[in-house]
Parts: structure tokens; C-alpha cells; sequence
């Protein structure tokens, strides 16, 4: 059973890199969108790799689903809490 953890792993592993190279150029992310943010002031952009952009956007979504279950589950917790 290790050695097809170990196997799904390093297929994982190979795919996120391959992902990775094949989507290397740079997009620029802004804040607002360009006549919003003419009209507010606010013009913040950065450049990142393609890559960044979308490792960053499932690992943000991964957090935002965690904490969102361990909040939805406090009171399923606090009552196992009481009861023991």
C-alpha cells in the first residue's frame, strides 16, 4: 500500500511540474478592473507567473473549504465536547 501512495505521489508531483512548465509567463493581476480603477484611485497590479496564479487559487481554495467545514462543524464538536 506504501508503494502506491509513494507511486500516486510522485505522479502528482510530475504533473504539477509539468503544469508548471508549460504555463510560465507572466499575467499581470490587477485590483479593480481598469475604469474602476481610474475612477477610484486605486491602480494596484503585480505580475506573476501563470503558474503562481493558479497554484495560489486551489491552494486558496483549499484553505477557504477547511476553515469554512470547521466552522460549519463547531457545533457537531462542541457537542461531542459536552457529552464526553
Amino acid at each position: 500500500m506504501r508503494y502506491i501512495r509513494y507511486a500516486f505521489l510522485a505522479v502528482l508531483g510530475i504533473v504539477l511540474v509539468s503544469i508548471a512548465l508549460a504555463n510560465r509567463d507572466v499575467v499581470t493581476l490587477s485590483l479593480l478592473p481598469g475604469a474602476l480603477a481610474e475612477l477610484t484611485g486605486l491602480s494596484y497590479q503585480v505580475e506573476l507567473p501563470l503558474f503562481v496564479v493558479i497554484f495560489g487559487g486551489i491552494v486558496a481554495g483549499l484553505l477557504i473549504g477547511f476553515f469554512w467545514e470547521w466552522m460549519r462543524e463547531y457545533k457537531h464538536r462542541a457537542e461531542a465536547a459536552r457529552k464526553s
